[in-house]
């Protein structure tokens, strides 16, 4: 990997430029719009296609989707900076405009303005000294999920991370005694709020969706569900007292001010962080056992490491030092299938320059982690599965890799996602084989999020070797 060579604009990009100096970034317009349309058919046929064309038209280009226009950063430093100057590029744009129909105004979609008192607030939720409790949680789980397999079973593996990582978040950041049914019929309803909100960025025509179509409906539905669900979630939690070391309790105690959240704000960080907390794990560890499967060098390492630091038993944290191919191995699956949207949005607050280039109050900017990801002169050979790849890079230069977005809005479970596919990796592993089911086309779905679809693996049971050498896996 290398950083790029070209000198970063000018220092300020909350500051209009002043100077005549050509800018060494380029920025263009796309051709090929549509009236009424834009560019939004182009996009709906192939989201990664599409984004990943756009380098090759400038370092930022000039986009439709619908009637709304946005400009797409390509280049990694002028992501970076779109990314540290959060006052002036402040989260909005079409994708969060639908986000906080769902989730409000929660940390991960707040406007800059309260954003700092909301981090403030929920940050010690995901402090260093909780997370051998999380850890402890995460093996539990684990252990809970494997014990029903069976050897020769064929597993729906998304299905299997995203129940795994519900009963994460919930016992971690919500309450241990929480009704787990309640929980999964309100993730439930979540995916579909997402399934819609990913079709309003994607055809942004207002009276597309004011139509009864079917889709609509289960969207209108499932929102109502989300609200019922989290607000008796808050009551059963305001009942039952706020005594319990976990997230809930902290948006239900009063703040430094002596103040208490309201029902609403509440309501919205619970959502934010079922959506973010939940779906980025799964949609990581969907991915990871699918490369791993596909790449059975790879997965002979892992077994090997596994047994070596684990012997047959749960992953902890004081584990995490010693498993390191595990964690190039979840570092290289969130560059390659960053859990976050394919492309993410911003509105300038204020009139700014980014790269030289002037953009006026209200300008829609946007980025794709996916996109920056599979540069090939950021990557050599970026679409190959190389775990490797990361054994000499201490840390990536800035705009390279941003699963988790940067800057001051990065997302405050970054850690905590990274940890949990670590940790569940590596405690699988050292007890199961996932084994590709043949005659399978595995592909990413959704336009926005991209989850692997219908991915099915045939599971095989291990014996572990305590010095990580050969396993025996059972025929």
């Amino acid at each position: 990997m290398r950083s790029d060579d070209r000198a970063p604009a000018q220092a300020g990009a909350e500051r209009a430029t002043t100077t005549a100096v050509p800018s060494p970034y380029t920025s263009t317009d796309l051709p090929g719009a549509l009236p009424l349309l834009g560019h939004a058919p182009q996009f709906a046929r192939s989201p990664a296609g599409f984004l990943a064309a756009l380098p090759a038209h400038g370092d930022l280009v000039r986009i439709r989707l619908g009637t709304h226009p946005a400009y797409v950063v390509c280049h990694p430093t002028l992501v970076h900076q779109l990314l540290i100057a959060d006052r002036s590029f402040d989260k909005g744009g079409p994708i969060y405009d639908k986000l906080r129909e769902v989730a409000g105004n929660g940390v991960g979609t707040c406007p800059a303005a309260v954003h700092r008192r909301q981090r403030r607030l929920v940050q010690p939720a995901f402090h260093r000294d909780r997370m051998p409790g999380h850890a402890q949680v995460m093996g539990q789980e684990v252990a809970a999920l494997t014990s029903s397999w069976q050897h020769g079973q064929i597993l729906d593996v998304p299905d299997a991370m995203h129940r795994l990582t519900t009963a994460v978040v919930v016992r971690c950041l919500f309450d241990p005694d929480t009704d787990t049914p309640g929980v999964l019929a309100l993730q439930s309803s979540i995916d579909a709020v997402v399934a819609g909100i990913t079709r309003r960025m994607t055809w942004p025509l207002p009276l597309i969706h004011q139509l009864p179509t079917p889709a609509n409906r289960r969207y209108a539905r499932a929102r109502l569900q989300v609200r019922h669900l989290t607000d008796g979630l808050i009551s059963h939690l305001r009942s039952t007292g706020a005594g319990h070391d976990n997230l809930m309790s902290l948006l239900l105690a009063p703040d430094t001010d002596g103040a208490f959240l309201s029902d609403t704000e509440v309501h919205d960080q619970v959502v934010t962080f079922l959506v973010a907390g939940v779906g980025s794990t799964a949609i990581t560890l969907s991915w990871a056992w699918h490369l791993i499967g596909t790449h059975p060098d790879i997965q002979t390492r892992l077994h090997a490491e596994a047994d070596a630091v684990l012997a047959g038993r749960p992953a902890q944290l004081t584990d995490l030092n010693t498993l390191e191919l595990t964690g190039r191995i979840v570092t290289e699956t969130l560059r390659l299938y960053p859990p976050d949207s394919l492309l993410l949005t911003r509105t300038t607050s204020t009139d700014t320059e980014l790269g030289g280039h002037p953009l006026p109050t209200g300008t829609t900017v946007a980025f794709s982690p996916y996109q920056l990801h599979r540069r090939a002169d950021i990557y050599p050979d970026p679409d190959r599965f190389a775990p490797d790849r990361w054994k000499d890079i201490d840390k990536p230069p800035p705009g390279t890799w941003v699963p988790f977005g940067g800057g001051p809005r990065k997302c405050i479970a970054d850690t905590f996602v990274r940890i949990q596919a670590t940790l569940a990796l590596a405690t699988v592993a050292a007890r199961w084989q996932l084994r590709p089911v043949p005659g399978q086309t595995i592909r990413p779905v959704g336009q926005t999020v991209r989850a692997p679809h219908r991915l099915a693996m045939r599971l095989h049971r291990r014996r572990p070797t305590p010095h990580g050498g050969e396993t025996d896996s059972r025929a």
